[in-house]
């Protein structure tokens, strides 16, 4: 089951069937414990609705009040990444003893209104030279704490305020439109296979400046691990969305420009596409 953010409300994919569900507000749907039988109740009286309805230009961000937050320097890609971004800020060895910890690296990543859509503008900070997109499996948490479903996230980073210095990662991550998310939800209470690929393609006028794929088998740290240690004495009243950490960091020579289209693909879910502001 798939559930996707309109304007006209909250759509639901079942296969072929398409139906707009009326009166469950999204923030019910990560304040249950879980929605497939809730959402199940209510399609009884949806009405089908065309495929037109799911067009990238008629989605919005698959979140209602929920938080956004974010694992760093879960895959080793990552960590090996930001030991070589940190060096000349004297964090080189950080990343590497956050990889082998028992706790992992967890920060605050948006609200609601710094996140965007299918097709809506990710942005590159004025003040960076150096941005790339970070393609990542988001958990869709509930108020309990358990995993509920499954987006793509884009994680927009500044690598070189963040390599300056590790104690700027907020300036790095946290800005208007630094986040995308989408197309949909994936509902489900299965983790998804080890062998889930995820690919990052960004293209810049009618060429591909770069294209990177890596798998779930790749991550360190489990789904349930980076939720647990997120609700240690926090709580989400409406749930939250986690960024679970890219395996996927292209070469220091890319640099996001405007006009830039990022693409992220997981294939149970879908393709998030996003042009760069």
């Amino acid at each position: 089951m798939k559930l996707y953010r309109t304007d006209s409300g909250i759509i639901v994919q079942r296969e072929e069937d398409v139906r707009l569900v009326e009166n469950v507000e999204w923030d019910e749907i990560g304040a249950c414990d879980d929605p497939i039988p809730l959402l199940a109740r209510v399609l009884q009286q949806a009405h089908e609705v065309g495929p037109e309805a799911l067009a990238p230009e008629a989605l919005r961000a698959p979140i209602g009040s929920q938080e956004v937050w974010a694992a760093g320097v879960t895959y080793f890609r990552s960590r090996t990444a930001r030991m070589e971004e940190a060096k000349a800020g004297g964090g080189g060895d950080f990343y590497d003893r956050v990889y082998t910890a028992p706790r992992p690296e967890l920060f605050f990543k948006a609200t609601a209104r710094r996140v965007v859509g299918p097709g809506a503008p990710v942005r590159v900070r004025s003040d960076s030279r150096w941005s790339v997109p970070e393609p990542e499996l988001a958990l869709v948490i509930n108020a309990r704490g358990g995993i509920i479903g499954y987006t793509i996230g884009n994680d927009m980073s500044a690598r070189d305020i963040e390599g300056e210095n590790p104690l700027y990662l907020p300036q790095a991550k946290v800005y208007t439109e630094s986040c995308a998310l989408g197309p949909c939800i994936l509902l489900t209470p299965d983790a998804l296979p080890s062998d889930t690929p995820i690919m990052l393609r960004i293209d810049r006028g009618a060429g591909v400046v770069f294209e990177g794929s890596t798998t779930l088998a790749a991550m360190k740290r489990t789904g349930q691990e980076l939720a647990e240690y997120l609700f240690r004495d926090n709580s989400f009243p409406c749930g939250c969305v986690l960024l679970t950490g890219t395996g996927i960091v292209p070469p220091d020579e890319v640099a996001l420009r405007s006009g830039d289209v990022v693409s992220i693909t997981i294939p149970p879910i879908g393709t998030l596409e996003n042009p760069v502001r």
